[in-house]
């Protein structure tokens, strides 16, 4: 796949705010805005300094010179003006290295680059916009060391003295759609189903819900959502007391934890959480040509404009430095493909239950240095439904309800992508540091892990956060795949993830928790399984909980 022949770069959005920045390379210069109190450079461009808050903040040109911290090849997304593969980096500014600018390699082939490398600034005109593009300077001193990352415990906030709002909720009933490749069914059908499975699992009618909950909501990009509430309250009529429906939340799972917070403050008593996912369909109808994709004016934010157009772009960069530091190898990466597909031959409805060698997992086509095709979840059609409901409605639900014994939610990185944590996932380590503030279990108590895996370097990402094994430690804890497996240390995604049983971002580990949990899941069940950790999305501000049972 590659872009027309002979497609220009699209200029990115110009504001006000950032207008000096896409137009000072007119001039062959690099400028920031930099704050005139502690002389920190201010990126993105804010009306205040995040390190001493001051006001008084003024342009300064630099001297584009940077250090190379990141790149990725890009094969599989196309991008106007870039002919495939390219190379997708970032660099850290000489005068602040806390400061990085997403870009492009030039005048260098990518097996010839190393991080570390010293980059110089030249810029290339994209309409009325001149982008900073990168190549290595000719005089190369010995490669510089990656910028640490500042401890992200330095401004971590315990649980408050008083009882927990996690106490006044439980999980009381959990629902699947049917999940495939193109089921070619509208979206809200799929949810409708889901729904309706959760309430009745919960021994439950519609009439007794009055809340509902939903992440991103209706206006979710195309594929990833029925319509939201609305939509949900238009088809079953509800008419809820309270709802919610929005995408800056802690990740697919905030819904839920919204959920608990409206049970536990009197606002309702039975919330249905609802997640939709319709990519396989959508994509289809796209190639057909039965709907059209959204086009927006013109790639926005910090990355796109260089061709960053996907996460897998962004998080390869992370990825990639992981292995620089720490050792990690792409045979790490694919024992948690491995894992997962192992696993997903015992589900049923999982979409991908052939068995995976590694050296399949090896030799798939790339998709973005240094992940292949089996690095990347599976779209499908699906959606995903639990029931919060108060805990004193407990006694009468039909089954044992799902306690959860505390959530972890601070934002302790930069929410920005290529601002944040270099070697981990964004918004990873500080939601993991703040779940274990708000309960006296520790990692060695958790029986099951149903951790994010959009991308294997994501969960592998969520394993090192959480404690199961130590900072940069993940290949030697993932070597052999024996820590994780069904009856390891660590049992991880049971149900085959979104690795093979079907990107359901996030839900659909909530909803194999509960059924561990209870005993429920069959040939998958993991033995003994009395305490769950379920992570939920990253790279934008995400959460985590960990569940119990009373047993």
């Amino acid at each position: 796949m590659s872009a027309p022949e002979g497609a220009v770069r699209p200029q990115p959005q110009i504001s006000q705010e950032t207008e000096f920045f896409w137009t000072s390379g007119r001039n062959g210069r690099l400028c920031f805005l930099a704050c005139t109190g502690c002389r920190v450079l201010i990126h993105p461009p804010q009306p205040v300094c995040r390190h001493c808050r001051g006001h008084d903040t003024h342009i300064r040109e630099v001297s584009g010179r940077a250090t190379l911290v990141g790149f990725t090849v890009n094969h599989r997304f196309p991008f106007p003006g870039l002919p495939s593969p390219f190379v997708v980096a970032q660099v850290a500014i000489e005068e602040d290295p806390r400061v990085r600018l997403t870009t492009n390699v030039v005048d260098r082939a990518p097996e010839d680059l190393r991080l570390g490398m010293r980059m110089e600034a030249v810029f290339e005109q994209a309409g009325e916009a001149w982008l900073p593009l990168f190549r290595p300077c000719d005089e190369q001193p010995p490669p510089a060391p990656l910028p640490e990352d500042p401890p992200v415990t330095e401004h971590l906030r315990g649980a408050p003295a008083r009882s927990k709002f996690e106490e006044h909720a439980v999980i009381s009933g959990a629902g699947a759609s049917r999940v495939g490749r193109r089921l070619m069914v509208p979206p809200l059908e799929l949810t409708v189903e889901a729904c309706e499975k959760a309430v009745a699992d919960a021994g439950l009618t519609l009439d007794d819900i009055d809340g509902l909950s939903t992440y991103p909501g209706g206006g979710a990009y195309g594929g990833f959502a029925e319509g939201g509430v609305t939509a949900l309250e238009s088809a079953l009529g509800i008419r809820p007391v309270w709802h919610n429906g929005a995408g800056e939340t802690f990740g697919p799972g905030g819904s839920v934890i919204a959920a608990m917070l409206a049970v536990a403050g009197g606002l309702a008593r039975h919330v249905l959480c609802f997640r939709t996912v319709w990519e396989a369909t959508y994509a289809e109808l796209v190639r057909q040509g039965r709907i059209r994709m959204p086009q927006p004016p013109g790639p926005d934010g910090w990355f796109k404009p260089f061709g960053a157009v996907s996460p897998a772009i962004m998080l390869a960069m992370n990825a990639q430095r992981h292995m620089h530091r720490y050792g990690t190898t792409r045979e790490t990466l694919g024992r948690i493909a491995l894992n997962q597909r192992a696993n997903a031959a015992r589900h049923p409805d999982a979409i991908y239950r052939d068995p995976l060698t590694m050296d399949d997992y090896l030799c798939a086509r790339t998709v973005t240095t240094p992940f292949g095709l089996y690095d990347c979840d599976v779209p499908c059609d699906a959606s995903t439904a639990v029931v919060v409901s108060a805990a004193e409605t407990a006694p009468d639900l039909a089954k044992p309800p799902v306690r959860i014994e505390a959530v972890g939610t601070q934002i302790l990185e930069r929410p920005e992508w290529d601002q944040s944590t270099l070697t981990h996932e964004p918004q990873v380590l500080g939601q993991s540091a703040h779940l274990w503030t708000r309960t006296d279990l520790r990692p060695a108590d958790v029986d099951v892990a149903l951790l994010y895996d959009g991308f294997t370097f994501n969960c592998l990402s969520w394993i090192e956060a959480l404690g199961f094994c130590g900072i940069g430690e993940a290949r030697d804890f993932l070597d052999g795949g024996k820590n994780i497996a069904r009856d390891g240390v660590l049992p991880l995604n049971p149900h085959g993830g979104q690795l093979s049983h079907g990107r359901t971002h996030g839900m659909g580990l909530l909803h194999e928790a509960v059924l561990q949990l209870r005993g429920e899941a069959a040939a998958r069940q993991v033995a003994g399984a009395r305490t769950a950790v379920v992570s939920s999305g990253g790279l934008t501000p995400s959460g985590v909980l960990l569940l119990r049972t009373d047993g």
